[in-house]
C-alpha cells in the first residue's frame, strides 16, 4: 500500500511481527526482480524517522524541494529520451555540468585572471605605502605595532578599492563552489531516493526500473558495485583533478598546500564510501568527476579562454597541454 507525501508516493516500511525484531528482513522481490541487500544506513526509509529525531535533518533533505526538483529532472530526461537509466544519469550529468558549472567555472577563471593581473599594481602600492608609513612612524614616533596596524588597515582599503574598480573581488570566484556542491548533494540524494524505493512516479516504482537498467558489470543500479571498479575510478579521477590543479600552481602557500593534501585525502576516502552506496549514485559521481576533469582541461585551452574573454596573464602558456604533460612526467614518472 502506498501513501502520498510531498507530492510523491512513498512505500511504508514493513511491520515487524512479534519476535522478529532481532531477525534481519529477507530480501524482497517485486515483479520478479530480486534486489541486492544494501547497508542499513543506505536503505533506511526517509519517512521512518520522526521529527526531532537524530535523522530528521536527512528526512528534511530527502523530501526537500531541491531534491524533488532533481528527481523531476531525472524523470523528465528518462521520459523524453526513453534511454535506459544508466544513460539518463550520464546525460543529465553532462547537461547540468555543461549548462551550469562550465559557465560558472569560466567566470571563476575570469575573476582570478583579473586578480592576478592586479598583483604588480598591488605590490607597487604596498612598497610606496610601506615607505610612507615608515616616514610617518618616524615623525610621530609610532610603535612597531601601531605602524604595522596602520599599514595593514590602509593596505586592505587600497586593495579593496582596486577590486571595486576592476569588479573582480576574489569572493566572486567562489560562486562555483556555492552552486556546484549543493547541486551534487541534491542529485545524490535524489538518486538515493530512487534506488531505495522511496520515490514512485505515476504508480510505477523507479527502483524496479533501476534494478534492470544498468550496463556492463553493474546491471542493477540499486545494488552495490561488488567489483569496486566504479568507486576506484571515482577516486582516481578526483585525484587526477587535484594533481592537475597542484601542477599549475608554482610556489603554493602553506594554506594551499594543506588544502591540497586535504582534498587528496577526501578523494581517497570517497572510494570506500562509494563502495557502500547504490551504483546509480556512484555512476553519477563518476560522470560528474569526468566532466570536472574535462572542464579543467578545456579551461586551459587558449582558444577557449579567448572565447570566454578571460584576460591573458603572465602565467598563461601557449602550449598548456604540452606543459602539463611535461610537469606530470617530471613529477610522477621520471622522478627517481
Amino acid at each position: 500500500m502506498l501513501c502520498r507525501l510531498g507530492g510523491r508516493w512513498l512505500r511504508p516500511l514493513p511491520v515487524l511481527q512479534h519476535g522478529a525484531r532481532d531477525r534481519p528482513l529477507a530480501p524482497t522481490s517485486t515483479g520478479g526482480v530480486k534486489h541486492s541487500a544494501l547497508p542499513v544506513w543506505a536503505v533506511a526509509s526517509v519517512s521512518a524517522v520522526g521529527s526531532g529525531g537524530p535523522g530528521s535533518w536527512y528526512e528534511a533533505l530527502a523530501t526537500s524541494a531541491p531534491v524533488h526538483g532533481m528527481e523531476e529532472v531525472l524523470l523528465g530526461v528518462h521520459t523524453a529520451t526513453g534511454l535506459p537509466w544508466w544513460a539518463c544519469i550520464g546525460l543529465t550529468t553532462v547537461a547540468l555540468r555543461g549548462a551550469v558549472t562550465l559557465p560558472l567555472a569560466a567566470y571563476q577563471h575570469y575573476i582570478l585572471a583579473k586578480v592576478e593581473n592586479l598583483q604588480p599594481e598591488i605590490k607597487n602600492i604596498a612598497r610606496h605605502l610601506n615607505q610612507e608609513v615608515a616616514v610617518r612612524a618616524n615623525q610621530l614616533r609610532w610603535s612597531k605595532r601601531v605602524a604595522r596596524l596602520t599599514y595593514l588597515k590602509n593596505m586592505r582599503r587600497l586593495v579593496s578599492e582596486l577590486y571595486v574598480r576592476d569588479n573582480c573581488h576574489p569572493f566572486k570566484a567562489t560562486v562555483l563552489v556555492w552552486i556546484q556542491f549543493p547541486m551534487w548533494i541534491f542529485m545524490s540524494v535524489a538518486l538515493r531516493n530512487f534506488s531505495t524505493g522511496a520515490t514512485h512516479s505515476e504508480g510505477f516504482s523507479v527502483q524496479e526500473q533501476l534494478a534492470t537498467d544498468g550496463i556492463l558489470w553493474f546491471p542493477d543500479l540499486t545494488a552495490l558495485d561488488s567489483t569496486w571498479i566504479l568507486p576506484i575510478s571515482v577516486g582516481i579521477i578526483n585525484l587526477l583533478i587535484v594533481e592537475i590543479f597542484a601542477l599549475q600552481k608554482i610556489g603554493m602557500s602553506r594554506f594551499q598546500t594543506y588544502i591540497t593534501y586535504f582534498v587528496r585525502a577526501v578523494s581517497v576516502l570517497m572510494i570506500p564510501v562509494a563502495a557502500t552506496i547504490p551504483s546509480s549514485i556512484v555512476l553519477y559521481w563518476l560522470c560528474s568527476s569526468l566532466m570536472g576533469l574535462s572542464q579543467n582541461l578545456l579551461l586551459r585551452s587558449p582558444r577557449f579562454r579567448q572565447l570566454c574573454r578571460i584576460p591573458l596573464t603572465k602565467s598563461d602558456s601557449g602550449t598548456p597541454y604540452k606543459d602539463l604533460f611535461a610537469a606530470f612526467y617530471a613529477k610522477f614518472i621520471s622522478k627517481k
